[in-house]
């Protein structure tokens, strides 16, 4: 947005603005408090069902800008992420197996060579 004559905030930075300084003052806790209230408050006052044909809206807008193949192409993404964090964790859980005394290792080696490195240091 332009700026305006005089040299003063756009409507965008002044409510930049005050959205950091209310996150800062209330914290994060805040918006899910006030977002809350409002789903509440918007489904007691059109319905339930009020979220759904908003949502079938917002799902035909997003296909007409982004194409048919856009949520097929990021739920493939969303899966890959899931397969891939599954892995990790299946991996550092056989890691947490192989270590001796049921101890975790840890990156750099095991946490009882470190300690004893370190004890044999001082």
């Amino acid at each position: 947005m332009a700026r305006r004559q005089g040299g003063g905030m756009t409507v965008a930075e002044a409510g930049r603005m005050g959205g950091r300084l209310v996150s800062e003052k209330y914290g994060p806790e805040f918006y899910e408090k006030i977002g809350k209230k409002g789903g509440s408050s918007t489904a007691s006052k059109y319905g339930p069902e009020f979220f759904g044909r908003i949502g079938k809206k917002g799902g035909k807008a997003v296909t007409a800008k982004y194409g048919p193949g856009h949520f097929e192409k990021i739920g493939r993404k969303g899966g890959q992420k899931v397969a891939d964090l599954i892995e990790r964790a299946k991996s550092l859980e056989n890691n947490e197996r192989e270590s001796p005394n049921g101890r975790e290792t840890i990156e750099g080696g095991r946490a009882e060579d470190r300690e004893e490195t370190a004890a044999g240091s001082k």
